[in-house]
């Protein structure tokens, strides 16, 4: 028989915690489908800066545990596991996870993003022998060693900043002609004597056999291709929304995400998404938890009076 509850939230980051959260609080019977990793991406950033309340920043792997011990304290429950599917059900949403069947009367679609791959030769047969996503998992791994970051944006400083505390070197490679994340971490990263910046210049090639030894790079400026000697290399090249299970039931748009209006509502009644899996998302953690908030508080209004937007 298939689980019931009031509101299914697919996924166990800031997002969907912080749903999780607001949701119980107003009375619902709240189930949170985790994924393997609860927390989700933010678990492997050593610290998120502009949070509210914490001045000097908060780990995520501190702050996602601190959501989810909330959310349990206010009556949401927990699986360990994803969701595959959604199907119409006798008025309600029927969600297919791993663990068994689930019946729900709204489901709120926080299931959040992937890093994005390089897709270069020697990517794939390299990874966890020097490619790597996780600076703060790894960097301790390459103490006084050179590493590559491959990036432009938030992501790439942060990961940055986070390896120039172990690495003799870090090399931001970008194809860009300037970095694109905010302010704060350019400053801090081009003043760091640590950390060099190749501006127009692609990864092509990940080298070594067994480990990985160095990169072949190209100029986009001038074409010239050169080999760098490096002990790892970390990708933060962009993010691939955690939509597959969705495609066949709702509109995407173009990069994958889920058109939402201000309130998180999507085109199906009963469904809200939040986080960086919507679409125009700003792709910060403040911001995930207020979409949170914003999907819990829109669901609870529908399942106590059935209206939903016109259109």
């Amino acid at each position: 028989m298939a689980t019931q509850c009031d509101v299914v939230i697919a996924g166990g980051g800031i997002a969907g915690l912080t749903a999780a959260v607001t949701a119980a609080r107003l009375g619902r019977k709240t189930l949170v489908l985790t994924g393997d990793v609860p927390g989700g991406q933010l678990m492997s950033i050593d610290k998120i800066e502009g949070y509210p309340g914490f001045p000097e920043g908060v780990p995520g792997y501190d702050l996602c545990p601190m959501l989810q011990d909330q959310a349990a304290a206010a009556g949401a429950e927990f699986m360990m596991t994803g969701l595959e599917r959604l199907d119409t059900q006798d008025g309600r949403w029927g969600v297919t996870s791993g663990d068994g069947d689930i019946l729900a009367r709204a489901v709120i679609v926080a299931t959040g993003s992937s890093l994005k791959k390089l897709d270069v030769p020697g990517e794939q047969r390299l990874t966890g022998n020097g490619v790597s996503q996780c600076a703060s998992c790894d960097a301790p791994l390459f103490r006084d060693r050179i590493v590559a970051v491959v990036g432009g944006g938030d992501s790439a400083m942060q990961e940055a900043l986070t390896l120039a505390a172990f690495a003799s070197k870090v090399i931001i490679l970008h194809r860009g002609e300037v970095l694109s994340g905010q302010a704060c971490y350019r400053d801090r990263v081009t003043a760091h004597q640590k950390i060099d910046i190749h501006f127009n210049t692609a990864v092509t090639e990940i080298l070594g056999e067994a480990k990985v030894t160095g990169l072949r790079v190209q100029r986009s400026n001038e074409g010239a291709v050169a080999d760098l000697e490096v002990a790892a290399i970390f990708a933060y090249v962009g993010l691939q929304p955690n939509t597959a299970a969705l495609q066949d039931r709702m509109s995407l748009d173009l990069a994958g995400r889920i058109p939402t209006d201000a309130w998180m509502r999507s085109e199906l009644a009963g469904i809200c998404a939040a986080g960086t899996v919507r679409s125009q998302s700003p792709c910060r953690a403040v911001s995930a938890a207020g979409d949170g908030a914003s999907a819990a508080v829109t669901v609870d209004r529908y399942l106590a009076d059935g209206s939903w937007r016109e259109g």
